[in-house]
This record gives C-alpha cells, structure tokens and sequence, in this order.
C-alpha cells in the first residue's frame, strides 16, 4: 500500500522524501515496480474482462446474481462475492429499465 501511494504521488513530490516520510527504503520500491503481479490480480483481471464482455452482451442489465451465472456457463468459475467486489470496484452497475414494485 505505502509502495503504491509512492508511486502514485511520484510526479507531485520526491520520491527520496516520500519514502522518508513513509518509512520505505529506494530498493523495496524498485523490487515493488519490478514484481510480477500475483495470482489474484491475474485472476481478477481474467475475470473483469469477462465481466466486462458479458456487461456489454447484456447492455448492463446483469447484477452480480445473473452475471455469475453467466460466467459460470462460459466455464469461469467465480463466486458471487468475487464478482460482486469486481463490478463494484470498476464501476460496472445496473441499468434498471423500469421501477421495482413489490
């Protein structure tokens, strides 16, 4: 986290001051660019484009339910909770196409 606040901030501050201030050594930063990412984030991004896919195929009228079935059929196996934090996160919503009544 403190790696990627540095990174993030690297155009607006030095880096040797950023990573003073954050307790953070120069070679911890350089492993941290240098690192490939992890199998969560390889998975994730796997997922989010499917997500993304089946989104556009769906013209955004799929919740995280539906979606995971649809994943689930196209031979992705991801959970409800998983695809829910992804749509979230990358702000893929619902198109409601009319009111909800009871």
């Amino acid at each position: 986290m403190r790696f990627r606040f540095v990174e993030e901030q690297r155009g607006a501050f030095p880096i040797d001051r950023l990573c003073r201030i954050l307790n953070v050594s120069s070679r911890g930063l350089r492993a941290f660019g240098n690192r490939p990412a992890s199998r969560r984030q390889r998975t994730d991004l796997v997922a989010l484009s499917h997500i993304k896919e089946q989104s556009c195929l769906s013209l955004g009228r799929h919740g995280r339910p539906r979606m995971t079935e649809e994943l689930k059929e196209a031979g992705v196996g991801v959970g409800h909770r998983h695809v829910g934090r992804l749509m979230r996160e990358n702000g893929i919503t619902v198109e409601r196409t009319r009111k909800f009544k009871a």
